[in-house]
This record gives C-alpha cells, sequence and structure tokens, in this order.
C-alpha cells in the first residue's frame, strides 16, 4: 500500500465538509491495518479525527441530493485530494495498492448524471 495523504490533506477534507453546514454529507472509513469500515457518521468536528488519520484506507461520503453533490465535489475539488465518485457520492483514497492508478477529484471527472437524486 502506499500513502496518498498526509494529517494536513486529512484535515483539510474535515474542515472542508464540516464547513458545508447543512450541506455537510455523511462519512465512513476504511481502517487499512484491520479492514474495519465505519458506520456512517455525520459528525465531522471531532469524530473523524478520532485516532488520526494514519489507518484511513479511504473515506466514502455519501450525498443524497444534487445541492450537497455539488457542494461536497466543488469542496474536494478545492482541497485537491485523490479519489473517485462511488454510488453513494465520493471516495476519498488515504492509500492506494500497488499498481493501481488514483485520479484527483475534479469537476471533470464527477459529472452529476442528470437523473441523480430524482432530479433531471
Amino acid at each position: 500500500m502506499n500513502p496518498l495523504m498526509n494529517e494536513t490533506k486529512w484535515n483539510e477534507v474535515r474542515l472542508a465538509m464540516y464547513q458545508l453546514g447543512h450541506l455537510s454529507p455523511q462519512c465512513r472509513t476504511l481502517n487499512v491495518e484491520t479492514g474495519y469500515l465505519s458506520a456512517w457518521d455525520g459528525e465531522w468536528f471531532h469524530h473523524f479525527q478520532v485516532g488520526g488519520y494514519k489507518t484511513i484506507e479511504w473515506v466514502e461520503i455519501k450525498v443524497s441530493s444534487r445541492a450537497q453533490f455539488e457542494a461536497v465535489r466543488d469542496a474536494l475539488e478545492t482541497v485537491h485530494v485523490p479519489g473517485e465518485k462511488t454510488e453513494h457520492g465520493f471516495k476519498v483514497m488515504g492509500y492506494a495498492r500497488n499498481g493501481v492508478a488514483v485520479d484527483y477529484l475534479t469537476r471533470f471527472n464527477m459529472p452529476l448524471h442528470p437523473t441523480a437524486f430524482g432530479v433531471g
């Protein structure tokens, strides 16, 4: 596994999600050491940083509306982090497996499908 993020970048993600206010999404993390997948949690100010960031293989961010999708997408693009769009919203990668290419999240590789969230 190759580390892609550091404490500063994870903290930028945490603060960006927290600052979205009522559009702040839920997230869950996968622990790179134990394989533990956390429950969905919407509290970014304290919970996300408990235990530090070194064991986060990835954080998946769940969005539930077009407005939330766009706000999260724009925030992730601003922070400039490695990841991908998922069925729930987004995944920010903390580590990459050897030989696996990872792209950075931008509005160009995260378009909003016209029928997503029942909006179209």
